[in-house]
């Protein structure tokens, strides 16, 4: 018979662990972390729209460069803080980004973990500033559609 780490705990932290599973709040904080067949089919459809944009890109150059233009020119036109999450970047990047000078790609968020879309801007292939999610979400729409 094995032991749990349970049993090697005193009485009273085993108590304390269990009262703190019991409370309200820690149900409903675990209840949250739950997700439903609704986020689940949600987040499917979003990572498989990431999976064929990240291969459409790797494959079709034609196709990376329409992606790469529709960004450039909502860079120039509404500048990289309506695009970029993260806008806080150098004049340089800046003046480079808007005249073009940037790849586009599918990479994993820095934070979230999660499959985005991202503006690497050349000459520093370390900075990936990952685009807006509202604008991923257009910029893979159209990918997808034509």
């Amino acid at each position: 018979m094995s032991d749990s780490f349970l049993d090697h705990i005193p009485s009273y932290e085993r108590e304390k662990i269990r009262k703190r599973m019991r409370s309200p709040e820690e149900y409903e904080r675990l209840r949250e972390k739950v997700k439903g067949p609704e986020d689940l089919e949600r987040e499917m459809k979003k990572s498989e729209q990431m999976a064929e944009a990240h291969f459409r890109i790797e494959t079709e150059p034609e196709t990376a460069e329409r992606l790469h233009d529709r960004i450039a020119k909502d860079l120039k036109e509404r500048g990289v803080e309506a695009v970029l999450e993260n806008a806080d970047v150098s004049e340089s990047v800046k003046v480079a980004l808007e005249k073009g000078n940037f790849g586009v790609s599918v990479e994993t968020h820095p934070k979230t973990h999660e499959d985005v879309l991202v503006v690497l801007p050349e000459g520093n292939i370390q900075d990936k500033l990952p685009v807006k999610p509202v604008q991923s979400e257009h910029y893979i729409q159209s990918l997808l559609v034509v």
